[in-house]
C-alpha cells in the first residue's frame, strides 16, 4: 500500500510548520504537554482563524475549508508536534462543529459556524457528571421546556477548559419518564448566562483545565438545543467518534518525546551519549515503533471520515492504543530520567522543562477522558469482533 501523502498535502504540512517555528521563534509561546487542552491562548487562536484553519475540513457552503479529513489531521499532527497553545479552539473546532453541521438547523448554521472559525466561540464539553461515570445515558441535569425556553438545572464534571470558554456544548435530560437513552437533549448555550457558575478543578498537575459547571434556573431560549428534541443521546455518540480519535490521544506529549530524543543524544553517561546505552536504546526504539504505529491507526480513522462512514471501531482502537503509548512514553521517559523525572518545571534542577513529571501525573487520566479504556475494548469486541455483549 501507498501511505505517503500528496505533493499538495506536504506543502501544507510544511506551511503549518514554518508558521508554528515562527511563532516560537518570535517567543510567542512555549512548546508544552498537554498544550491542547491545557494551552488557553485566545491570541493563538484568532490568529490561526487567520489563516483559515478552523473549520478546515468543513463544509465550503458553510464557510469551512472544505478539505479533507487527512488534511485537517495534518494540521492537528503538526500543532501537537510544537505543542501549541490551541486549547481554546479545539473543541469546537474538533467536534461541537461537526455536531452543529450534522444536527442544527439553518439559522444555527448561520450564527454558530462562522464564531467558531473567526475564534470567537470557546466551546467547553458539559458532558460529564459526579454520579453517571462512563454512563452517559444516566445524567441528571435536567432541561425542562416552558412556553419559549429551556431552565436548566444540574452539575457537570470536568467540563473542558470551562473557566476560559464563553459557550458550553451540554446534554441534559428533557424527558424524565421514557428510558434513559431517549430523553436526553444537546444544547450549545453562553457561559455568561445567570445562573451559570464555574469552578476550576485543580487536577494532579496544577491544572485549571477543568471546571464544575453548575446550572441553577438557567434560562435558555429554545434555540439553543441542537437537533431533535429527546435525540441527543444518539447524536452525540456519533460526535464521540471525533472526539476519541484524534493524534491528541497520542501526540498531546510530542514535546516531552521530542526534548527526551535530544537530551539522550546531548547527555553523556560513562563518557558516551546516553542514546548509545543499550537500554535506553532499546527504550527509544521501541516508543519509536510504538509512535508510528499509533499514526497509522488514526490516519485511518480519519481516511474512514473521507468516505463518508461512521469510524466508530477505528476511532475506538485508535484511542484504546493511543492512550496506552502516551501511559507508556510517560513511564518510559522517568525510567531514563531517573530521580530528576520527578521534578517540575519550577525547580531549578529540573531536566526538559519538568515534562516527564508532568506527563507522568498527567497520563494517569488518559485511560478514562473521553470513554474509558475498558468500555473502548467492549466496543472493539462487539462492534469489531462480532462477540457478544
Amino acid at each position: 500500500m501507498d501511505f505517503r501523502f500528496t505533493a499538495e498535502q506536504e506543502k501544507f504540512r510544511q506551511e503549518v510548520a514554518d508558521f508554528l517555528k515562527d511563532e516560537i521563534k518570535k517567543g510567542l509561546w512555549k512548546p508544552a504537554c498537554d498544550a491542547w487542552i491545557q494551552g488557553q491562548d485566545p491570541s493563538f487562536t484568532k490568529r490561526i482563524a487567520a489563516k483559515g484553519w478552523i473549520g478546515l475540513s468543513w463544509p465550503k457552503e458553510l464557510g469551512g475549508g472544505g478539505r479533507s479529513a487527512v488534511d485537517r489531521m495534518i494540521l492537528t499532527e503538526e500543532l501537537l508536534r510544537y505543542g501549541a497553545p490551541a486549547a481554546c479552539h479545539w473543541f469546537a473546532d474538533r467536534q461541537i462543529g461537526n455536531a452543529v453541521i450534522h444536527y442544527g438547523n439553518d439559522q444555527q448554521k448561520r450564527e454558530w459556524l462562522p464564531m467558531i472559525m473567526r475564534g470567537e466561540a470557546y466551546v467547553g464539553l458539559g458532558l460529564s457528571e459526579p454520579d453517571a461515570a462512563s454512563d452517559l445515558a444516566s445524567i441528571k441535569t435536567k432541561a425542562t421546556e416552558t412556553e419559549d425556553s429551556f431552565v436548566i438545572d444540574g452539575q457537570k464534571v470536568w467540563t473542558s477548559c470551562a473557566k476560559y470558554m464563553n459557550y458550553i456544548y451540554l446534554v441534559a435530560r428533557t424527558d424524565p419518564t421514557v428510558p434513559k437513552h431517549k430523553g436526553i437533549s444537546e444544547f450549545f448555550i453562553s457561559t455568561k448566562i445567570p445562573g451559570v457558575t464555574l469552578t476550576p478543578t485543580i487536577d494532579i498537575t496544577g491544572s485549571e483545565a477543568w471546571c464544575e459547571t453548575f446550572f441553577d434556573q438557567v434560562k435558555v431560549p429554545k434555540t439553543c438545543m441542537i437537533g431533535e428534541k429527546n435525540k441527543g443521546f444518539y447524536q452525540v455518540v456519533n460526535q464521540l467518534d471525533y472526539e476519541r480519535a484524534g493524534l491528541e490521544r497520542l501526540m498531546g506529549n510530542y514535546p516531552l518525546y521530542d526534548t527526551l530524543l535530544t537530551f539522550c543524544k546531548e547527555t553523556k553517561r560513562n563518557g558516551q551519549p546516553l542514546c548509545k546505552d543499550h537500554d535506553v536504546r532499546n527504550k527509544l526504539a521501541q516508543l519509536e515503533s510504538e509512535l508510528e504505529v499509533g499514526r497509522l491507526l488514526t490516519y485511518r480513522v480519519a481516511l474512514v471520515i473521507d468516505e463518508k462512514r461512521a469510524p466508530n471501531l477505528e476511532a475506538s482502537m485508535a484511542k484504546t492504543y493511543a492512550t496506552a503509548f502516551e501511559q507508556h512514553l510517560a513511564l518510559l521517559a522517568t525510567e531514563i530520567l531517573g530521580l530528576y523525572a520527578s521534578l517540575m518545571e519550577e525547580s531549578k534542577y529540573a531536566v526538559i522543562r519538568g515534562m516527564a513529571a508532568h506527563s507522568f501525573l498527567a497520563s494517569k487520566g488518559y485511560s478514562l477522558q473521553a470513554g474509558t479504556s475498558e468500555i473502548l475494548r467492549n466496543i472493539i469486541a462487539q462492534r469489531g469482533l462480532g462477540l457478544p455483549a
